[in-house]
């Protein structure tokens, strides 16, 4: 291949990157609205408003109906439920969480304005979004350069450190380092989300390796062609569809589901239960994020072996030549 020949595979390649860096960024942004959003109705007249729910939209909610508003309460502080409709005693009035999900909470706030007409039915926000970043703006911001430094890192531990036990000491270094000065900037300096600091640095260090540690792990594996497919997994899946701005029932099915399985999605999902809810909802994020750093540790590890078995690998002695008398 002559060099006008790799110029032009070179050009047409990053055109096309640049189209499904668009399709993968735009897509979920265009098609955000309600899919099976669980949603709690209780009152005398919770069946009345669960029908009018279902004839707006059908597969809009997944509805339950706790026994009367303190346990609609308690669902939503157990982000069981993003909100309650609670019906009785006057017109329904609507429960939100902000800090769930400023997006959902709007769409919430509609969905309550149709219900009543005018005036507006009454809206109480149970688990408000942080003061400093009502409309999680700073949140949603936040995941990214998170996702973006874990890449980097990974990228150079797995191109200029060799050693594979030198890759682990430059994870731990880089989530704790990390985590700590990351929520120094977010939860002090800037203070957008609110929380336990070093419960929050925690969770920000457990995503800086599971994301760097997918990274160079693949890379111990698989050389630079890893390096690539961790990259782009994370900055092409896992970030748009981490639901870091809106929420995993608000995307397309099933990307809203995967986007959980991945780093990026398990760290806003779990940075949120300890900001806003004192960890509850935390589970299953969490491990999410401990099966990313494990299997992180064990391509790790393969590669050690795969690097020692190179080292130790008998060399075949060579027949002597003949000497010419």
């Amino acid at each position: 291949m002559n060099t006008i020949q790799r110029a032009l595979a070179v050009g047409v390649g990053a055109a096309l990157l640049q189209a499904l860096m668009l399709l993968a960024f735009a897509w979920p942004a265009a098609n955000v609205a309600p899919r099976d959003l669980p949603l709690a109705v209780t009152g005398p007249q919770a069946a009345v408003v669960a029908d009018q729910l279902a004839r707006h939209s059908s597969d809009a909610f997944d509805i339950s109906n706790p026994v009367d508003e303190a346990a609609a309460r308690a669902a939503i502080e157990n982000r069981e439920v993003y909100g309650a409709v609670i019906t009785g005693g006057g017109p329904p009035r609507m429960l939100i969480a902000s800090g769930a999900s400023p997006a959902v909470a709007q769409q919430l706030t509609a969905v309550a304005q149709q219900m009543s007409g005018v005036p507006a039915a009454p809206v109480e926000d149970v688990v408000a979004a942080d003061s400093d970043d009502p409309r999680g703006t700073a949140f949603g911001a936040m995941v990214l350069p998170l996702v973006m430094s874990g890449i980097a890192a990974g990228v150079l531990l797995g191109l200029v450190i060799p050693a594979v036990g030198g890759r682990v000491i430059g994870l731990v270094t880089f989530g704790i380092t990390g985590g700590l000065l990351s929520m120094a900037i977010v939860r002090g300096w800037m203070s957008v989300i609110p929380g336990p600091y070093l419960e929050l640095a925690a969770v920000a260090g457990l995503v800086a390796v599971a994301v760097a540690g997918a990274v160079a792990g693949l890379a111990s594996v698989f050389g630079r062609a890893g390096i690539g497919v961790a990259s782009l997994a994370m900055l092409l899946i896992g970030n748009p569809f981490s639901a870091a701005t809106s929420a995993p029932e608000l995307l397309p099915q099933p990307w809203g589901a995967i986007g959980q399985l991945l780093p990026p999605g398990a760290a806003g999902s779990l940075l949120r239960s300890v900001a806003f809810f004192d960890g509850a909802g935390a589970t299953k994020p969490l491990v999410v994020l401990l099966i990313w750093i494990a299997a992180a540790f064990a391509m790790l590890g393969v590669g050690a072996l795969r690097g020692r078995g190179a080292d130790t690998a008998p060399v075949e002695a060579a027949e002597p030549e003949p000497v010419t008398v």
